[in-house]
């Protein structure tokens, strides 16, 4: 699994983490092996004892870094043998996070995938990155919760007191500074989705252009309703 599903408070949390040296030499040893591992292997990998190493790998797991399974061990016999083993195992593939929120890599699939879409259909890359943003934006819209799903894709949405949102973040800022004409497009069509998938009209996403401030806005009081 990778970082977009990850709630961003988590994903600074998760970086955090990693600040301790001993977390870090338990994430990357565990991260770097076959199976899911056990206390004793892991404390022994980084020379700390299994107490240190149980306490910093469920921080780990608090954190979203690792998960935990239980099985029971097949080289064990004598007492205690048969009860299921504590393991644990990489959570994620990776985790990044940035203040504020972007989300490059959402934009990243969003291109890769319409220029996939192009070569393979012979469509305009133009046509297919809108078609996919706005299949994107329905599938990750929820219904009844616009401010919410916009909340947590990094939007930063602020009401404006008529019953709109003004969005104080892109989250696709850098790349919206070198490739303005390309990036709101897409930002556009991506934000119609998440209002059509949360039962509102696409109309109601307006272009808000300007500095500081993400390149569209959401008129909703007397939006027309989705058919």
């Amino acid at each position: 699994m990778s970082t977009p599903g990850l709630p961003w408070l988590q994903r600074i949390s998760a970086i955090a983490s990693l600040d301790d040296a001993n977390r870090r030499s338990l994430y990357a040893y565990i991260r770097g092996a076959d199976d899911a591992v056990g206390r004793d292997e892991a404390a022994s990998s980084v020379g700390i004892p299994r107490s240190t190493a149980s306490f910093h790998l469920d921080r780990l797991v608090r954190d979203g870094l690792l998960d935990i399974e239980f099985r029971k061990a097949s080289d064990k016999a004598g007492p205690g043998s048969g009860r299921p083993a504590k393991l644990y195992k990489p959570a994620l593939n990776e985790v990044d996070a940035s203040v504020p929120e972007r989300r490059y890599d959402l934009a990243g699939d969003l291109m890769a995938t319409a220029i996939s879409r192009s070569f393979a259909g012979d469509v305009p890359v133009r046509q297919a990155l809108l078609e996919v943003a706005g299949s994107k934006g329905k599938q990750l819209g929820r219904p009844g919760d616009l401010p919410g799903v916009l909340a947590d894709l990094g939007y930063e949405p602020s009401a404006d007191g008529s019953g709109g949102y003004s969005l104080l973040n892109c989250p696709f800022h850098r790349l919206s500074r070198e490739h303005e004409a390309v990036v709101c497009a897409m930002n556009g069509a991506f934000l119609r989705g998440v209002a059509t998938a949360s039962g509102l009209a696409p109309e109601v996403v307006l272009a808000d252009p300007g500095t500081g401030h993400c390149c569209a806005r959401l008129v909703i009081e007397d939006a027309p309703p989705e058919p």
